[in-house]
């Protein structure tokens, strides 16, 4: 039962409160002042409190320097805007002018005590999620990770542009959520963008918008992806594959704090963070003339390197243990266990997806089971975690094993664009591809 104090000086208006509020289910105290309601009562206690301005002694904004997260609502008989703007400006979260409607009130006193609860529960489970995952629900307890939890509480804090590096499927974008969520800027958005997901005419288009008649079918004015994370974070995944002219645009982003979009004649300021991740080697993409140097010096200032899973051995069972644990509340299954000879198959794997190769065969594993027990076969892990050697000629290939081939045998000499070019798709197509047929990037 929600604990409701109401001080209000006038005898009447008071006892219908309070009558009013016990109707409902709730549990009311009442004082005509400042001093009686601090005299008679732990004010902290409440889950609301319903103050009269106009108070005896002192006016009844003071009881908002005297709680902590205990929501108060304001009323008077002086209705006006000027009374309104001050009381929420000390901290009111409501206003509410007598005489009033009984059921206003009411409807008031509902969604204010329902957005304090969900803010404790949001506190709550943020407490929880602090306690068992340390770093934006990251798990690893291995050497390696610990390095990487602290390289993030470090740089956190700061405006610092972050290069996070390493395999596909190893958690780029935990890392990147994670230093979003301990910045400054985390009441503001995280923009996330996958540059080898967005077709290769349209990226500067995507990211930094465009004016209406800029190109054809350009009929509305569109705002970029880098407007639109003004005032927080832009991730830019996959950065290796962003094309030469859009790299030049992202450089006055971070030198200047300004953009233009496609079409425009002015320049916008923006106040961005960029974090931006690849899997390839930035410097060699550098030598080999496929990267900015200038943009490459201005990404890497601070650097994040993720070990692939296969180097996290000793994590291995914990990650498969809060992975089945997520498996079975998201697709609403009882919670289930991990055989042993699950955990070894697991513990023998070369996992080359990484993490996520792991969250999709335990989630596959989950749908198919029968029982409560996840065993090695529901795993589908083979012997080993290396491709098979293709013998099968070319001619005798399927759609998806020549694509399969192809991109296996040239993505260590070609980028996500030469890939596509070569096999007469679009890098939308060529990464949607990817993603269906299981074929994570190499390094």
């Amino acid at each position: 039962m929600y604990q409701i104090l109401v001080i209000e000086d006038e005898v009447l208006i008071r006892q219908s409160l309070n009558r009013l509020l016990e109707r409902h289910d709730y549990k009311v105290s009442d004082a005509s002042s400042i001093d009686e309601a601090t005299a008679n009562n732990t004010l902290n206690d409440f889950d609301l409190i319903i103050s009269d301005l106009r108070l005896p002694g002192a006016p009844g904004t003071d009881v908002l320097g005297m709680v902590e997260n205990v929501p108060v609502v304001i009323m008077t008989s002086y209705a006006s805007v000027r009374s309104a703007v001050e009381a929420m400006k000390l901290g009111a979260v409501d206003y509410i002018a007598k005489p009033f409607d009984h059921d206003e009130l009411l409807l008031t006193i509902e969604r204010v005590l329902k957005q304090r609860t969900l803010k404790r529960q949001n506190a709550a489970l943020k407490s929880d999620l602090s306690h068992c995952y340390p770093v934006g629900g990251m798990i690893g307890s291995c050497e390696a990770m610990q390095g990487v939890f602290e390289r993030i509480k470090r740089v956190s804090p700061t405006d610092t542009t972050v290069l996070v590096l390493g395999e596909s499927g190893t958690g780029k974008e935990l890392v990147a959520r994670a230093v979003h969520e301990n910045s400054t800027r985390s009441e503001a958005p995280i923009i996330t963008v996958n540059c080898a997901a967005i077709p290769e005419n349209l990226i500067e288009s995507e990211l930094f918008g465009h004016e209406k008649g800029a190109f054809t079918g350009a009929t509305d004015t569109h705002h970029g992806l880098v407007e639109a994370a003004n005032g927080g974070t832009l991730f830019l995944d996959e950065i290796g594959e962003l094309p030469m002219e859009a790299q030049a645009r992202l450089l006055r982003v971070l030198q200047e704090g300004e953009i233009r979009r496609v079409g425009a004649t002015q320049s916008r300021n923006v106040d961005v963070r960029l974090i931006a991740a690849t899997h390839r080697d930035l410097q060699q993409q550098v030598d080999d003339g496929n990267f900015r140097s200038d943009l490459y010096f201005r990404l890497h200032v601070m650097e994040i390197e993720l070990p692939a899973l296969r180097e996290r051995s000793s994590d291995i069972n914990e990650l498969a243990t809060r992975l089945l644990e997520k498996s079975c509340q998201r697709l609403n299954r009882p919670q289930m266990q991990m055989t042993s000879d699950a955990l070894d198959a697991m513990n023998g794997y070369q996992w080359p997806g990484n993490v996520r190769e792991m969250e999709n065969a335990i989630e596959r594993a989950v749908i198919l089971a029968d029982g409560e027990e996840i065993n090695a076969e529901a795993l589908g892990l083979g012997n080993s975690g290396t491709q098979k050697p293709q013998t099968t000629k070319a001619d005798d290939l399927s759609l998806d094993d020549y694509f399969i081939q192809f991109v296996q045998s040239h993505e260590g000499k070609m980028t996500e664009t030469d890939l596509s070019k070569q096999l007469g798709i679009s890098r939308k197509t060529l990464w949607e591809r990817r993603q269906r047929l299981g074929i994570p990037k190499q390094r």
